[in-house]
């Protein structure tokens, strides 16, 4: 056996050790109390687990949470939980509500780096722990789709979900912006069931459901300049190419361009980048398109990416239980109310994104990052989100991207740090530095090596940026940056 499939191996074992001590719970008639990140991921994933749970009959709580600190734990603790599983909020918190919480079974079902050794004491499903890239390989929506495999083989049904979760997680990372890893699997499974399709087209927001100069204005990844967020400039550039937007009074959708408008769209598209310096963002136009076929045909849930958008717009925007109800099967009232708040949603992100790049203080270039000032315009729940679609798409790639906001409990400073994929090949760790310059400044930080945040006390946050500059000019001069 390879190495690669002693891993693979090793990971799946501890998916069924997971499944086991579920089954034990269950068997027990205690309620399992399931605690996920507010993140298109985390939503799926905990969509997955609970219909698992459901179709076991299983007695089960779900809350949806942005982090886990002191108080959270202090409200687990009050209820004196039996068995608790954590999924898509990091490991060694797992190791802080072990402590207070150490009479109840606890199960972790996570996909980001760790850190710190972990103590013994609780069941732990992790790619990291078996030498698997949780950043591009497996998603904790992937994670918990193994485990829902591993309970009954019938959950091969809930897929398509964590191929959305792993899309809403930006682990499309491998040649034209496809699935790889152990994602490659999860796609396959769906395959196999009919429930998924994959090919190539480009990639706009709402290729399934909008008319053609809504979605491309609706497009924030790549974020076009005066075309993202303006349906007017966005039907104009249509039009100058001569692309048909009607047919018998019905306006037409991406799905319905012809292969010849669609070759003539992405040329110009990419020339259009190309004139404002964009070069990086042209290979975002086109790739693989995953599409969910059961789905019915016109709506957001059709289309793995826009379903990933329209999880991660509840979870933002406080209503991150229609999106679980969704992933869990609920296509009625629950995605009615989703497709408002998407609006909603989108409507934010166009809002942010013009508020800061209408003052230069509002964006600022260090030595080796680029800092985004939210102060306590742009909410907290945003801030990621802000951050991936200015990483991606309006920066430079030679230096990473640090935005922060001021959150809504606290006297905290919400940090949220994107980076490219080349920065990471040149020795840029963004969870390792976050980790480092948050305990510092007596707050706490992780993640991905490409993209982590933290939580900072507000006096402390000019202080973390300078260390956080610091530290990634210490990690391109390839030195140790120490704890």
């Amino acid at each position: 056996m390879t190495s690669d499939n002693q891993q693979i191996s090793s990971f799946f074992d501890a998916a069924s050790a997971a499944s086991q001590a579920i089954l034990e719970a269950i068997k027990s008639g205690v309620t399992i109390y399931l605690y996920s990140h507010l993140d298109a991921d985390g939503i799926a994933a905990a969509g997955v687990i609970g219909k698992a749970l459901y179709r076991l009959n299983a007695r089960f709580r779900i809350r949806i949470t942005q982090w886990v600190d002191e108080k959270l734990i202090s409200e687990i603790f009050e209820e004196k939980p039996q068995m608790v599983i954590f999924i898509d909020l990091g490991t060694e918190f797992a190791s802080l509500l072990k402590q207070k919480v150490s009479d109840s079974n606890l199960l972790v079902l996570d996909h980001h780096q760790i850190i710190e050794v972990l103590p013994e004491g609780f069941l732990c499903v992790n790619p990291h722990l078996f030498g698997i890239d949780g950043s591009k390989s497996i998603s904790s929506s992937g994670v918990a789709y193994f485990v829902a495999k591993a309970l009954d083989p019938s959950n091969v049904d809930l897929a398509p979900i964590a191929v959305v979760g792993a899309l809403g997680d930006l682990q499309d990372k491998y040649e034209q912006r496809m699935l790889g890893g152990l994602n490659q699997k999860i796609v396959e499974d769906a395959q196999r069931e009919g429930l998924l399709t994959v090919e190539k087209d480009l990639l706009f927001f709402g290729r399934e459901t909008r008319p053609i100069h809504k979605a491309l204005a609706s497009t924030t990844s790549p974020f076009i300049p005066e075309i993202s967020g303006a349906e007017d400039k966005s039907l104009d550039f249509l039009m100058k190419l001569g692309i048909q937007l009607k047919h018998d009074d019905r306006w037409r959708a991406l799905r319905d361009l012809s292969e010849d408008e669609k070759r003539k769209l992405c040329s110009a598209l990419a020339d259009y980048l190309l004139s404002r310096g964009m070069r990086y963002e042209v290979s975002n136009l086109i790739g693989y398109v995953y599409t969910l076929t059961r789905e019915k045909p016109w709506t957001p849930t059709r289309d793995g990416r826009e379903f990933a958008f329209l999880l991660n717009a509840t979870g933002r925007m406080d209503k991150s239980g229609l999106g679980v109800a969704i992933c869990m099967g609920d296509k009625g009232s629950a995605l009615e109310e989703a497709n408002r708040v998407l609006e909603d949603y989108r409507r934010n992100i166009n809002r942010y994104l013009k508020w800061i790049m209408e003052k230069p203080e509002r964006l600022r270039e260090m030595e080796n990052i680029y800092v985004v000032y939210g102060e306590d315009f742009v909410e907290d729940k945003m801030i990621g989100a802000v951050s991936s679609i200015l990483s991606a798409s309006l920066l430079n790639t030679e230096k990473p991207l640090i935005a922060y906001t001021k959150a809504s409990e606290g006297r905290l400073m919400k940090v949220s740090a994107r980076t490219t994929d080349m920065m990471v090949s040149k020795g840029v760790n963004l969870g390792r530095i976050m980790q480092i310059a948050a305990e510092k400044c007596l707050g706490k930080g992780g993640g991905h090596d490409i993209a982590a945040g933290a939580q900072i006390p507000i006096e402390n946050i000019d202080l973390f940026i300078r260390l956080v500059n610091e530290l990634v000019g210490k990690s391109l001069a390839g030195g140790d940056i120490g704890s």
